[in-house]
């Protein structure tokens, strides 16, 4: 896997590629602007050209916190419609393939009406923007409140509705996945939920990973991120997913906790990193068992 993390954009967009490249990143993932503000000032053309001329790893984007695309508000369902649109236009000009997405929150209006009003979210953004390649990965999530993610059944759902679901993809988040319910601690507990993901979802949606350990035990729907190994999901899942043969070559970013020298993200990867070809596969160590 292309093993980096989330890089700040303050000061310009191309400055995170500076940041990841200074730490070893082999992946980065940035904000397309103010993660908290529905506003923010155009790119600088000369910002834009550097980040097209010194981009040498992938780099993909996380979208705004503010968008809820399955509110019942419609005022604010319109304003998050307006920012995806405004998202992918930013990531069409700056080369970047897709935006991971919360899906979003239902509020109490029931997961059928959250998943369907996502849905034809997405229809009218991507209707906005028909020439751009730019897709949207669903994030797998906690299931904190009334957020909807936190069942691969949920994202498929979604999928199933929209119109050009060629343009939808899914990034899984380990923290989220166990916040969830979904025990990856163990060999047959890790493969038992790949095996669902691949069947409910299919492989070939799945663009990146998070790998955020969790503060909270499983099952707790709350949305917590700790470092590599010092949560309630320990080293052994992030093992089992750095060797898994289905998700070669894929970006794998951090989201935990960092301060301004980013100390911790430099450690962070050297834990994923010494992880990586050191045991079996949990699928070939299951196939021998039953062997």
């Amino acid at each position: 896997m292309k093993l980096g993390a989330h890089m700040s954009i303050a000061g310009g967009v191309d400055l995170a590629l500076a940041r990841g490249a200074a730490i070893g990143c082999d992946a980065i993932q940035i904000f397309l602007k103010s993660n908290m503000q529905w506003r923010s000032p155009a790119y600088e053309p000369a910002a834009v050209a550097r980040f097209r001329a010194q981009c040498r790893v992938p780099v993909f984007a996380h979208s705004s916190y503010l968008i809820n695309l399955a509110a019942p508000d419609p005022r604010i369902r319109r304003i998050s419609v307006q920012g995806v649109v405004d998202e992918i236009e930013r990531a069409t000009t700056l080369g970047v393939p897709f935006i991971v997405m919360h899906p979003g929150a239902h509020l109490g209006t029931g997961e059928e009406t959250g998943i369907a009003a996502v849905a034809g979210s997405l229809d009218e953004a991507f209707a906005a923007t028909p020439g751009s390649p730019v897709k949207i990965a669903l994030e797998t999530t906690a299931g904190q409140g009334s957020c909807l993610g936190h069942r691969f059944e949920h994202l498929a759902g979604i999928i199933e509705r929209v119109r050009a679901n060629k343009r939808v993809a899914v990034c899984v988040d380990t923290c989220h996945l166990f916040a969830a319910g979904y025990d990856i601690r163990t060999p047959a507990g890790y493969e038992t939920t790949m095996k669902q993901l691949v069947k409910v979802i299919g492989q070939k949606r799945i663009v990146a990973f998070h790998l955020n350990d969790s503060k909270k035990p499983l099952g707790s729907r709350v949305d917590r991120h700790e470092h590599i190994g010092q949560g309630h999901l320990g080293r052994e899942p992030f093992r089992y997913v750095l060797n898994d043969p289905r998700w070669a070559n894929l970006p794998a970013v951090l989201e935990t906790p960092k301060s301004e020298d980013l100390h911790e993200d430099v450690e962070n990867l050297r834990v994923l990193r010494s992880l990586l070809v050191t045991c079996p596969s949990p699928r070939r160590t299951s196939s021998s068992r039953r062997a």
